[in-house]
């Protein structure tokens, strides 16, 4: 039986060493914070809201789900749960940005003009959502044809596009760096997003590392890692 609360501390733990590793600090809630520079987000898609529900009493808000319908349901189910945060971070259809807009408070995977356009149109549509949503543009960093992303080249136009758009905050970066990537792709996302930056007041965000390579994001400026299996356990469905 996996251990959820055991599991998120094991995490907690992982990013604090990494964190003193390099200089960094981080809060004993893993909330990001001016003086706590790393947050977990918990990757829950293809997993039940029972776990969910085990990982909030463990103390984890934040919760990552890629596929919209199952995302929906579980929004719904754990909707009585106080302080919950959802993160939209799987490949964004045009068709689904009415639904993802209406019930994320964060989307991660915004990579081109279209997306940001219609996120923006339908909060300006909807007058009983009064919260910007907070934008992270996803970047191709290995330029991998299997993955969505924009071009490390379109990263600045695009987040402009975003910073122009009244119903949205543009809060930074996402990467899913290729499993073998070297040193050289993590500073590439360091260097972007110290940029970005300083062009945005805004971001604040370097939404980069995963359960296979924390340490190597953390090492590069990462402020948010996204942890599934090691929290979860192994997923069910891997498509």
């Amino acid at each position: 039986m996996i251990n959820i609360k055991n599991n998120i501390d094991k995490i907690k733990a992982q990013i604090q060493q990494a964190c003193q590793e390099n200089g960094r600090l981080i809060s004993h809630s893993g909330l990001s914070s001016s003086s706590s520079p790393v947050s977990l987000l918990a990757v829950s898609k293809t997993k039940p809201a029972a776990l969910i529900k085990q990982a909030h009493i463990a103390g984890q808000n934040d919760f990552g789900e890629n596929y919209l319908q199952e995302a929906l349901e579980k929004i719904t189910e754990l909707a009585h749960l106080p302080h919950l945060v959802w993160h939209f971070i799987g490949p964004i259809q045009s068709n689904k940005t009415k639904q993802i807009a209406s019930n994320f408070s964060w989307v991660h995977s915004v990579d081109r003009e279209k997306i940001v356009l219609r996120l923006n149109q339908h909060l300006l549509n909807d007058e009983t959502h009064n919260t910007p949503l907070n934008i992270c543009l996803q970047v191709n960093i290995s330029n991998e044809s299997s993955k969505s992303g924009v071009a490390i080249n379109e990263v600045f136009a695009l987040a402009e596009i975003v910073n122009n758009c009244d119903k949205l905050t543009l809060r930074g970066l996402m990467a899913v760096p290729e499993k073998s990537a070297e040193n050289a792709c993590y500073e590439q996302m360091q260097n972007l997003f110290e940029q970005l930056k300083k062009s945005y007041p805004s971001v604040d965000t370097l939404s980069l590392g995963m359960s296979n390579d924390l340490e190597q994001a953390i090492a590069h400026g990462s402020t948010m890692v996204r942890i599934g299996t090691a929290i979860f356990g192994e997923r069910t469905n891997k498509t």
